[in-house]
């Protein structure tokens, strides 16, 4: 028999000649054009902000394109400080613990961790689906989008629940952290519409033992501050980087048995 081979067509796509970029401007060294010797961010000149601004500042300049307000400053800080960890209770901190008392090259230590926040539970791809959540409904009475999820709850599930991205149950009651998060947040002169919406939507959750998530504060905050959906999973992820680090560093001298272990009792197979 004869082999028949599909037919390659050529590419007509024509490519850039050169990398293009909107958010960073380097001027070429005179010397040597392979080199920068100044550049910028959106136009601000790097070392202008290095003598004039705070990191917070730039971080969300590199986003934003435009510096922020100080209440947007404000609100951003302080959103920044309450994602720094996502404690120990939380799967990707547990991932980063792991690798440390593992003795997992430290530099592999945020990665791994960075992969299992980048999930659909309390993650960061939850964040995304919150904001497009919040979005889509904030012009919605939020008690009427409640109840209208609430009735859809199938009483077979087990565990938490989850009736919109960032909103539910943490280990079958309220999150009380995150609901504190939420309130701090809210005093401040640069929340918005987004957050304000959110809390109520949280409030009719309050009597069946669910209430605010993290990725769903992350959510309303970012649009808020007028980041968008499709920088949300990431900037959870940037933002929470720090205490996942830090817990996983911190076991790297200690022994395997500085963690817990299953004991086989506690397995359990499904049949």
């Amino acid at each position: 028999m004869k082999k028949h081979h599909k037919q390659v067509q050529r590419r007509d796509d024509s490519f850039a000649e050169r990398q293009i970029t909107n958010i960073w401007h380097e001027i070429p060294s005179p010397d040597n054009p392979y080199i920068a010797a100044d550049c910028s961010c959106h136009g601000y000149n790097l070392f202008e902000l290095m003598k004039k601004r705070t990191f917070v500042d730039v971080f969300f300049l590199l986003f934003n394109t435009e510096l922020p307000t100080e209440p947007q400053k404000e609100l951003l800080e302080t959103l920044m400080i309450s994602l720094i960890n996502p404690g120990p209770r939380h799967p990707a901190t547990r991932a980063a613990m792991n690798a440390g008392v593992g003795k997992t090259d430290k530099t592999h230590i945020l990665p791994i961790s960075l992969g299992i926040l980048a999930g659909t539970h309390l993650g960061a791809a939850e964040v995304e689906l919150s904001m497009r959540f919040i979005k889509r409904n904030v012009r919605k009475d939020p008690g009427e989008v409640a109840d209208l999820l609430l009735s859809h709850k199938n009483t077979t599930t087990q565990g938490d629940w989850h009736p919109a991205p960032g909103f539910g149950s943490r280990f079958s009651g309220i999150d009380e952290l995150a609901r504190k998060i939420a309130c701090s947040l809210l005093a401040l002169e640069g929340s918005g519409k987004y957050l304000k919406w959110g809390n109520e939507f949280a409030s009719f959750l309050d009597q069946h033992k669910m209430g605010w998530l993290m990725p769903g504060i992350a959510a309303a905050a970012f649009i808020d501050l007028g980041f968008n959906s499709r920088s949300a999973a990431g900037l959870f992820q940037l933002l929470s980087a720090p205490g996942l680090f830090a817990q996983g560093l911190e076991l790297t001298n200690k022994p395997i048995t500085a963690m817990p272990f299953l004991n086989d009792e506690d397995y359990i197979i499904e049949k």
